[in-house]
């Protein structure tokens, strides 16, 4: 078996220029040069009605909350980007994670988060970078059981902030992200369940 921490990553932003997939791809790389094994998905790839007990009582968890869950329960470390939406986590992102949440047959409560680390970052136009959004994500994730790394980055006037070909301009900040997902990756390691 391989040594590779094994990272999920994902924006909580459908739009297809998201700022957010793009913050998250840097962290992403910063991550994978550290040794992780990083799996980055595409919400728009799982969709999901907004969360309602009704619905999950008659028809239990969809195919795609099914197919989440499997990507979560398979890392061992989360990486995710988060756009601000009204200073605080996004709809989608939020839905995510209460369906992820919610248990299949015979799994136990929260198994999909529970010993779980991870790191978040978040690009915003606004000049603080979506910092504030970050927060509420972090209540979120620390009520599953996840435990958060303290450092994360905002990257603020995402409109400027990158070059022609799509890189974050700024080589500080471009450090920064690396530098956010191979402390993911350190952690995942160092935190890890014993087999």
């Amino acid at each position: 078996m391989s040594d590779a921490p094994r990272i999920l990553a994902l924006a909580g932003s459908l739009r297809a220029g998201s700022y957010n997939r793009r913050v998250l791809a840097v962290a992403a790389d910063g991550a994978r040069a550290a040794g992780a094994d990083v799996t980055g998905i595409d919400l728009r790839d799982f969709p999901l009605p907004v969360y309602d007990a009704d619905l999950e009582s008659a028809s239990g968890l969809s195919a795609a909350a099914l197919a989440l869950k499997e990507r979560f329960r398979a890392a061992e470390g989360l990486l995710i980007a988060s756009p601000e939406y009204n200073a605080a986590i996004s709809g989608t992102l939020k839905n995510v994670l209460d369906w992820v949440s919610r248990p299949a047959p015979g799994e136990k409560p929260l198994a999909c988060f529970k010993g779980k680390v991870a790191a978040l970052c978040s690009a915003s136009t606004g000049a603080l970078g979506g910092i504030r959004g970050l927060a509420s994500v972090r209540v979120v994730l620390g009520n599953l059981g996840v435990v958060l790394l303290p450092d994360q980055v905002a990257l603020p006037k995402a409109a400027e902030a990158f070059d022609a070909d799509g890189n974050v301009a700024d080589p500080a900040r471009r450090k920064s992200l690396m530098e956010l997902g191979a402390a993911l990756a350190r952690a995942t390691r160092a935190l890890r369940s014993p087999s």
